[in-house]
């Protein structure tokens, strides 16, 4: 079987670290999909659409690679919260987050364009955060990491300080499950040692 080149369609480098990680040295492409075009209420719906979108966005400039499209929001008390838009909101969100459980969902595609298959799976890692005081919740929106994170938090940075427990995947926090992407590849063929490089 060909091993076809791994195009990351995304421009977090938490995922392309990851990836590289594992020895994954994936083409990095960011989709530039509004996703302000997508409205739906349902956070696992929502992930799943928006990382197609960015996947099928890019799959045609690369018809011989693997497309792989991710999106992370953060879900708590029937609310879905992405990037936060300012330093405001960023601080009212850590407010409501703090001493809170809450649901970090990342929606996972993989368009094999060899194949001509597409698959689409979500994860949820449930995150437990810290009780905060207002001062600790003010400097640490003062880094600016917060306003680059789905959910608000960096688990890989600053954020790390402040998540007390993690029930689930913990790559999925970060950005993009590591296993479900082993199984991902392994139901269209591929063994994840394929992609070493």
């Amino acid at each position: 079987m060909n091993i076809p080149e791994f195009v990351l369609a995304s421009a977090s480098p938490a995922r392309d670290r990851l990836l590289q990680t594992v020895g994954i040295k994936p083409i990095i492409y960011p989709s530039d999909f509004d996703e302000s075009q997508v409205q739906l209420s349902n956070p696992q719906e929502l992930v799943n659409t928006l990382a197609q979108c960015k996947a099928e966005t890019v799959s045609p400039r690369f018809p011989s690679a693997l497309i792989m499209g991710c999106d992370s929001v953060l879900a708590m008390d029937n609310q879905i919260y992405g990037k936060p838009e300012n330093v405001e909101v960023a601080i009212c969100r850590w407010r409501l987050m703090q001493g809170n459980w809450g649901d970090l969902y990342t929606g996972h595609v993989l368009i094999d364009n060899l194949q001509k298959k597409t698959i689409i799976k979500c994860q949820i890692t449930r995150v437990y955060f810290a009780k905060m005081s207002d001062h600790a919740i003010i400097n640490y929106v003062r880094t600016g990491e917060p306003l680059k994170c789905a959910g608000a938090f960096a688990l890989e940075g600053f954020g790390s300080l402040f998540v007390e427990k993690i029930m689930g995947c913990h790559s999925n926090v970060i950005g993009l499950s590591l296993p479900l992407l082993r199984q991902m590849l392994g139901e269209l063929g591929y063994e994840v040692t394929d992609f070493w490089q």
